[in-house]
């Protein structure tokens, strides 16, 4: 599914609000309107049924954001590393291998990697193990929602030597991990991706489910720049030069409009390290979080008790 097919789903969106309000409007004008009743008697708004949620800078009902996130990275799966480059200026390999550094996987650790669809994470914590300390014990679980980035990490995996027990892929959702069993995990590891999930809440209430006691949760997300100046000039890169990177190198500026978005869109460093520690984590008070390059990007860890 690529840009344009993206964005037919947002007319077809569109489309389907305006005949909906046409519909309503027209049933209106052949009815007569009842007597409205009393204050005391009027009953209280229904609550929605399908909620709106935010989609980069839209407005869309949840029951279709996670289809369309999907269609995303499905535009994208098979130039992910050049959507880091154009989203990183090039470093997000640096943090990547940092943020592994600091996880330091060994001892027959089982890690789930959620959002990993293309491997890199999962690749780079098996080969700390094996480089670092002579591990070939420990293992990882890719969870992706998206069938193409599960593909592209396949296809990664079966250049390396990690095969059989070492790694699997699991087609799956960041706020419903069925197929995880409770206090299982060692090591639950999420790099830019939960961002784009829908119930980042849920989503963290469920790394806390599945991890282990003395477990550790790890996300590795585009943040916030603290230096105001530095903040600006990044703002202008993101909005007005990544989209268009994105139509040169992918003709796909649509997806790479929604990335920069869904980065302006999620919480700041310590808006997150909160919602982290309210869902059952305790967070370094002394660190709660490390930035890097200015900000950019931010490493946030929590441990299970």
């Amino acid at each position: 599914m690529k840009g344009s097919a993206l964005m037919a789903t947002r007319r077809q969106l569109a489309s389907s609000l305006r005949t909906r309000s046409f519909a309503s409007s027209s049933s209106l004008l052949n009815q007569s309107p009842p007597p409205p009743p009393s204050s005391a008697s009027r009953p209280p708004p229904p609550p929605s049924a399908d909620p709106a949620t935010h989609f980069g800078f839209q407005s869309v009902p949840e029951s279709i954001k996670e289809s369309l996130v999907k269609g995303v990275f499905s535009s994208v799966a098979s130039s992910y590393d050049v959507m880091n480059d154009a989203m990183s200026l090039g470093v997000h390999r640096l943090w990547k291998d940092h943020y592994v550094q600091k996880m330091n996987p060994h001892g027959g650790m089982t890690c789930l990697d959620v959002a990993g669809g293309t491997g890199d994470i999962a690749i780079r914590l098996l080969d700390h193990a094996r480089d670092r300390h002579g591990d070939r014990e420990t293992s990882v679980q890719v969870l992706d929602i998206n069938a193409e980035m599960l593909e592209e990490g396949k296809k990664r995996f079966a250049k390396t030597m990690y095969h059989g027990p070492q790694v699997s892929f699991t087609l799956g959702n960041a706020e419903k991990l069925d197929t995880v069993a409770d206090n299982s995990i060692d090591l639950y590891t999420i790099a830019f991706g939960i961002r784009n999930c829908t119930h980042v809440d849920q989503v963290l209430k469920e790394a806390y489910r599945v991890l282990k006691p003395g477990g550790v949760f790890s996300c590795l997300e585009f943040s916030k720049v603290t230096n105001p100046l530095l903040a600006q000039v990044y703002n202008i890169y993101s909005f007005q030069v990544i989209p268009n990177i994105g139509h040169i190198v992918a003709a796909d500026r649509d997806s790479y409009q929604y990335l920069v978005e869904s980065i302006e869109r999620f919480p700041d460093q310590a808006t997150f390290s909160r919602m982290i520690a309210e869902a059952g984590f305790t967070v370094s008070q002394r660190e709660p979080w490390e930035d890097l390059t200015f900000g950019i990007a931010a490493l946030h860890t929590g441990v299970k008790l």
